[in-house]
């Protein structure tokens, strides 16, 4: 039978893309976005100011961004040495898609893609400014690719996961032109780095009400993707991966280390219990990882690592974690 033999969180944001003399030029960006506070509220970028940390000044030091910087591609690094290592024959990916693929006409809550291969496709002026440059990182450089799907492992789990009475969106293909989004292209192309391992996408719809997934149901999700796994006639070796979070763009470290903790202790009544009003905007890439805890409950967390990705004076920026199950 299959067995899941590997775990891996990772932030995907495009600090991770992007070298740490760019990342002061994120405020670009925050100052203009629509922004939350920790409680999910609506704020302005002044708002954000006045509610920054007392030390943030001290967060956003050059030295402190480059000692940040520095321990996430330690981490990077770190996870694709652990992926290449497991000797996987499929990795499930679980990820959000931000008006890549899917938009309000059609906005599926769990969807799993099971194509044979899923596209990924350049982006159009990738050299046109620091921002194109550092998106473009998700992308193909040059010519759009086909990356191989487990297509028969997707077809089971799609059918496991109704028996266990989840309604469950697929799609087999894409829209001519399109390609995968940014969760996924980090995957394919800041760590896996153009090996073709066969994937199974697996999207979330964690930003756009009114269909978000509750944290339990994410939780739930995950179990029964265990169990979808533990169900399949093959002697296959599979990971599991969750791409996106923690807290962002107001950077919330009571709300990341709560996960992380609880993650490490295995609780999972605290996990399944977040607030809601806490998992919206980039924070809502949180429930990617309850997703992924639901199915590595097996599994024992043997490294986490967390870096609050601090870039502007109102305390914006991405809470990067990294966590590997083995």
């Amino acid at each position: 039978m299959a067995k899941i033999v590997l775990g891996v969180g990772v932030s995907h944001t495009p600090m991770l893309n992007a070298p740490v003399e760019d990342w002061p030029r994120f405020i670009e960006r925050d100052q203009v976005r629509k922004n939350l506070d920790k409680d999910g509220a609506p704020a302005t970028f002044d708002d954000l100011l006045r509610m920054a940390p007392a030390d943030i000044a001290d967060k956003i030091t050059p030295e402190a961004m480059a000692t940040r910087h520095a321990a996430a591609m330690e981490n990077l690094q770190r996870i694709r040495d652990a992926i290449a290592s497991a000797n996987l024959d499929a990795l499930i990916v679980i990820g959000d898609d931000q008006n890549e693929l899917h938009n309000p006409k059609n906005l599926p809550c769990i969807l799993i893609y099971h194509g044979k291969t899923i596209r990924n496709v350049p982006l159009a002026n990738a050299d046109s400014n620091w921002g194109a440059r550092m998106t473009s990182k998700y992308y193909e450089a040059e010519t759009p690719r086909d990356y191989p799907v487990d297509s028969k492992l997707a077809h089971h789990m799609i059918g496991s996961l109704i028996d266990d009475e989840f309604d469950i969106a697929c799609a087999n293909g894409l829209e001519p032109g399109k390609g995968e989004g940014h969760a996924f292209g980090f995957v394919h192309n800041r760590l896996l780095k153009g090996v073709d391992l066969p994937i199974v996408p697996v999207f979330l719809n964690t930003y756009f009400p009114p269909n978000q997934a509750s944290p339990r149901r994410c939780y739930r999700l995950g179990q029964a993707i265990f169990a979808a796994v533990a169900s399949y006639p093959s002697d296959t070796r599979i990971g599991i991966i969750a791409s996106g979070g923690l807290s962002h763009f107001t950077i919330d470290e009571e709300l990341d280390q709560m996960v992380l903790r609880a993650l490490r202790e295995k609780d999972a009544e605290t996990l399944q219990n977040i607030p809601r009003n806490k998992l919206n905007s980039g924070s809502s890439e949180i429930r990617n990882w309850l997703c992924a805890a639901g199915a590595l409950e097996q599994l024992p967390l043997n490294f986490t690592d967390y870096q609050p990705g601090y870039r502007t004076m109102a305390g914006t920026g991405t809470g990067m974690a990294f966590a590997i199950w083995s």
